[in-house]
């Protein structure tokens, strides 16, 4: 008799648990509070879906408190993504490589691999349950759990012999993840972080003129540092801050010590600026925007601060490094991903609780985060594989 695993959950990683699963011969039932999988996914993918990366430092941009050292090389060794392109491309989805190595299907859209997918896991034998909302689990006879939900139809009760979670983190609560499970591990005894905002803008009180002047304006070609962190490429001047990649990816640093120093000329020494720059007795500061080739947004920063760049060296400094104090992250709610959850000293090496044997966890519900650009869904169906693979084999 084959095995019965429930996922709930039907975002990547949990309909890639289930389709791990399924391929290793257990019965899946998966479950979602909403009326369809994929909410999430079909969000993300509105910009154009980044489902993987070529970057050769994979594993080094994860991160997250307790992480075990070796786990994600170990978990992008069993689903690299050369895998996930493959994938993909077995789904008729046919992918090609943009900017930074980013992976991205050829429709530039989420909804076409979303519907095949569905279709194959249904093939795979797959049944789906939407509008179930997970409330708890309680121990059953022998090592099977059951399953609590509200259902359409009120309280049930699902058994099943393994199960894997795969609820999401806490970031865009309209598609169901909305971190409401935090509360039940937690009471569970499942050690927990609180979810908090990552890949999301960060909140500054800009001068009024530079607001007038510089918002929804970019900054291109940066590179912005926070500690010993640092990243190259776009930020954008919003109304409440700073929105872009480039602040994504320094988040982590950022949470430590909420100061950003932006080099607007990165690919120019302050050496060079400073050759650029004629050593007259009286420093000119739109002279020096126009023979070191300050972009618009740059100089309206700079100028926001005129009184300080008195000289070359201090000008030269200031494009070097403008630091800009940053007050908080933009709310959870906005954010692209969460960063919190359960705790990695909570699972074994198959991401199974190790106070609750049989019950398995995927996705962002694990304290991990990684930046946009392919690292977050690569992520997931990591995770999602393992957590799947290991439920189908659970004894």
């Amino acid at each position: 008799m084959s095995t019965k695993v429930c996922v709930v959950g039907g975002g990547p990683a949990g309909l890639r648990a289930a389709e791990a699963a399924a391929a290793a011969g257990a019965a899946v039932w998966l479950f979602d509070s909403m009326p369809s999988v994929g909410r999430k996914f079909l969000v993300a993918g509105r910009g154009g879906l980044n489902i993987t990366n070529t970057n050769k430092c994979f594993a080094e941009k994860y991160t997250g408190p307790g992480m075990p050292a070796e786990i994600w090389r170990s978990l992008l060794g069993d689903f690299p993504p050369e895998s996930l392109r493959a994938w993909a491309e077995d789904l008729g989805i046919k992918t090609f490589s943009g900017s930074g190595g980013r992976i991205y299907p050829q429709e530039m859209k989420s909804a076409p691999l979303l519907r095949r997918w569905i279709t194959r896991l249904r093939a795979q034998g797959v049944r789906f349950f939407p509008r179930h909302r997970w409330t708890g689990w309680h121990a059953g006879c022998g090592r099977r759990w059951w399953l609590d939900f509200l259902a359409p139809a009120g309280e049930t009760a699902i058994d099943a012999d393994a199960a894997v979670f795969a609820l999401g983190g806490g970031s865009w609560p309209v598609t169901g993840s909305d971190g409401s499970w935090l509360e039940k591990f937690a009471s569970s005894g499942v050690a927990v972080r609180p979810l908090a905002p990552a890949n999301c803008g960060w909140e500054t009180a800009w001068p009024e003129d530079v607001l007038r002047r510089a918002e929804g304006m970019p900054l291109k070609n940066i590179r912005a540092r926070a500690g010993a962190t640092s990243a190259d490429g776009e930020l954008l001047v919003t109304s409440y801050g700073l929105e872009g990649g480039v602040i994504y990816q320094i988040g982590p640093a950022l949470r430590t010590d909420p100061v950003v120093s932006l080099d607007f000329k990165p690919s120019f020494s302050f050496d060079t600026l400073m050759a650029r720059m004629p050593a007259a007795e009286k420093f000119h500061l739109h002279e020096a925007f126009e023979r070191c080739r300050i972009q618009e947004t740059a100089r309206v920063l700079l100028l926001s601060r005129s009184s300080q760049w008195t000289s070359r060296e201090t000008f030269a400094a200031g494009v070097k490094g403008f630091p800009i104090r940053l007050e908080r992250p933009r709310p959870l709610a906005e954010a692209i991903s969460s960063v919190g959850g359960v705790c990695w000293s909570e699972l074994d090496h198959s991401l199974m609780l190790r106070k609750f044997p049989g019950l398995f966890v995927a996705g962002e519900m694990v304290d991990w985060e990684a930046p946009t650009g392919g690292y977050l869904i690569q992520g997931c169906f990591c995770t999602g594989a393992r957590a799947g693979a290991a439920a189908a084999n659970f004894k």
